[in-house]
C-alpha cells in the first residue's frame, strides 16, 4: 500500500518545497519509488511536460530530486497571477481561463474530484508520495474551501510535518499559533515539528524546543540549518531576486519585472566562475552591466508600461545603442519588438509600441503555445556569432506569435516532430521563446565567450568550463539529502510515515 507524508508550513517561504524535495531524494536513495504532489500551486514559474501540459516548477524540482519524470498529476491545479486580484487557472495542465480570486474560490469544490483522481492515479504507481502544502493550514478565513493543506492530508491519510522558519524570528509563536488555531481533528494529523533555516548552536534552542513540545504535545523531529544550496526556487519570494553574489568578470543583470516568470532560466549564469547574475528593478540597481536580460512575464504589456514609467526602458535602449548585448526571453522577447497587438484582450487590449530593438510585431492570441523542444542556433552575425550551431533543449509557454523581418535565431523541433524557426537576432540583440535556453552548455559557453571577447579577453579558456547541468543538479540534491539526514531524526520520520494517520 502506498505510504504518504506531508510537509506543511506556518507561512509561505517556510521551506516546505525544499524539505519536500529533500525527503523525495532521501526516500529515493533508500530504494523506494517516490513522487511529489501538491494539489494547488500559485506561482509564475512553470514547466511543460513531455506531453505538452503545464505544471509548477516546485514539483518539477521535487520530481528531479526523486529521479522521476515530471508529470502534471503531481500538480493538478496551477494558478498564475495576472493581477493583484486574478489568476490564470490551469487544471490538469490545461488553461481553463482567467478568474478573479472570488470566482476561483466559488469553484474550488468542483475541482476536488479532479485533485483526488490525480492523486489516486499517481499513488497507484509509487511506494511513497511526498505531499506539500501551501501557505499555512491555519488561514482561518479560507479553511472552508481548503483543497491543499489539511484537506489533502485527510484524503491521502498523510501524517504532517509542520515546519517553521526561525531565520525570520518568532518561530515558536508561529508554530504554537498554527497548531492551536486548528481543530483537534486536524491537530492530530500533525505528527512532527521541523524548525528550519537555523543559524548557530542548536544547544541554545533546546530549552525552547522542550517548552514547545510540552505546549503543542508534538515532537520536534529536527532543526535544519540554513542551507546554502543551489536548487531552483519556487516563486517571487526567492532570495535570488534580492541578493547578489560577489562581482565577477561578467556582470549579468536580469530586469526584475513586476510579474516576472521563470526566473530560474538564468540560474546557470551564477554557477560560472566567469559570471555573476543579479536582478534589477530600477535604473539605480541596473548600473552598467555587461549583459541585460529581459525575462518572461505573465503580463508583457503591463510590465512594458512599468518599464517605461520607472525609466528602465531608456536605460536599456541606451545600453543597446552602445553596442552592448540585450537578450529577451519569452515576454522579454515580445517587448523587444516594434509593436505589440492584443486584439482579443488577452492582456491589456489594443496596441502598444515595443522597445523597437527587433523589426517584428507580436500579436497575442487566445490559444497558449505549450511544447517541449530541441533546437540549435543558426548563424547569428556580430556579437553573438559564437553561438553558431549551439544545441539546446527547453520548452515554449506563451500567448501570441511574433513575426518580422529580422533574421531568425534558431531552428526548433517539438516532441511531436514539428519543425519551425524561433526567435530573432539583430546585431547585439536577440530574443527567443525558449525557456531553459541557458541550461545548455553550448549556449551558456557561447554567450560567455561572446561577452569575454567584447571585453578583449581570450575566450578560449571557457572551453574548460564543462558545465553539465544534470550532474550539477544531482550533486545539489544529494547535498540536500545529506544535510536533512544529519538534521532530522530519520528513524522517527520513517516511524511517522509507517504509522500513517
Amino acid at each position: 500500500m502506498t505510504k504518504a507524508i506531508m510537509v506543511q508550513g506556518t507561512a509561505s517561504n517556510a521551506g516546505k518545497s525544499l524539505l519536500a524535495a529533500g525527503l523525495c531524494r532521501i526516500f529515493t536513495q533508500d530504494g523506494y519509488r517516490v513522487a511529489p504532489f501538491k494539489s494547488q500551486n500559485m506561482a509564475l514559474n512553470s514547466f511543460i511536460t513531455k506531453d505538452g501540459l503545464e505544471m509548477g516548477r516546485a514539483q518539477v524540482t521535487q520530481a528531479e530530486a526523486a529521479g522521476c519524470e515530471p508529470d502534471v498529476r503531481m500538480n493538478p491545479i496551477l494558478l498564475k497571477p495576472t493581477s493583484d486580484r486574478g489568476s490564470q487557472v490551469i487544471v490538469n495542465g490545461e488553461v481553463v481561463g482567467n478568474m478573479t480570486a472570488q470566482e476561483y474560490y466559488l469553484r474550488k469544490r468542483e475541482l476536488m474530484p479532479k485533485i483526488e483522481k490525480a492523486y489516486a492515479s499517481l499513488a497507484s504507481e509509487n511506494d511513497i508520495i511526498v505531499l506539500e502544502g501551501a501557505g499555512s493550514p491555519a488561514e482561518i478565513n479560507l479553511k472552508e474551501n481548503d483543497i491543499v493543506n489539511m484537506y489533502m492530508a485527510k484524503r491521502a491519510k498523510a501524517p504532517v510535518l509542520l515546519t517553521g522558519d526561525i531565520d525570520r524570528g518568532g518561530v515558536f509563536a508561529s508554530i504554537y499559533g498554527t497548531v492551536m488555531l486548528l481543530p483537534e481533528e486536524e491537530r492530530r494529523l500533525i505528527r512532527g515539528i521541523v524548525i528550519n533555516k537555523f543559524r548557530g548552536d542548536v544547544d541554545i534552542l533546546k530549552p525552547g524546543i522542550e517548552m514547545l513540545e510540552a505546549l503543542v504535545r508534538k515532537p520536534v523531529v529536527g532543526v535544519v540549518p540554513y542551507l546554502h544550496l543551489d536548487i531552483d526556487d519556487e516563486d517571487s519570494l526567492s532570495e535570488r531576486l534580492t541578493e547578489s553574489g560577489p562581482p565577477k568578470r561578467i556582470d549579468v543583470a536580469v530586469v526584475r519585472l513586476p510579474r516576472i516568470s521563470n526566473f530560474t532560466d538564468f540560474n546557470t549564469f551564477g554557477r560560472l566562475k566567469e559570471a555573476s547574475v543579479r536582478y534589477a528593478a530600477s535604473v539605480r540597481e541596473l548600473k552598467e552591466p555587461d549583459l541585460i536580460i529581459l525575462p518572461g512575464t505573465k503580463n508583457t504589456m503591463g510590465d512594458l508600461k512599468w518599464l517605461r514609467a520607472c525609466g528602465l526602458e531608456a536605460a536599456i535602449l541606451r545600453h543597446a545603442a552602445e553596442g552592448k548585448p540585450v537578450i529577451g526571453i519569452c515576454g522579454g522577447y515580445q517587448m523587444l519588438c516594434k509593436q505589440l497587438s492584443d486584439p482579443f484582450g488577452v492582456e491589456e487590449g489594443g496596441k502598444m509600441a515595443g522597445l523597437g530593438l527587433l523589426d517584428a510585431e507580436t500579436v497575442f492570441e487566445k490559444q497558449k503555445t505549450r511544447m517541449r523542444i530541441i533546437g540549435s542556433f543558426l548563424k547569428p552575425e556580430g556579437l553573438f556569432a559564437e553561438l553558431n550551431g549551439a544545441a539546446f533543449e527547453g520548452y515554449e509557454i506563451h500567448m501570441g506569435k511574433t513575426q518580422g523581418s529580422a533574421p531568425a535565431l534558431s531552428t526548433i523541433t517539438s516532441m511531436q516532430g514539428e519543425k519551425k524557426l524561433d526567435g530573432m537576432v539583430s546585431g547585439n540583440v536577440f530574443g527567443s521563446y525558449v525557456h531553459g535556453l541557458f541550461d545548455s552548455e553550448d549556449v551558456l559557453r557561447g554567450v560567455v565567450r561572446a561577452l569575454l571577447k567584447a571585453q578583449g579577453i581570450d575566450a578560449a579558456q571557457t572551453e574548460k568550463a564543462g558545465w553539465d547541468i544534470r550532474t550539477y543538479k544531482d550533486q545539489q540534491y544529494d547535498l540536500l539529502a545529506g544535510a536533512l539526514r544529519s538534521a532530522l531524526d530519520m528513524d522517527q520520520v520513517y516511524q511517522i510515515l509507517e504509522e500513517g494517520v
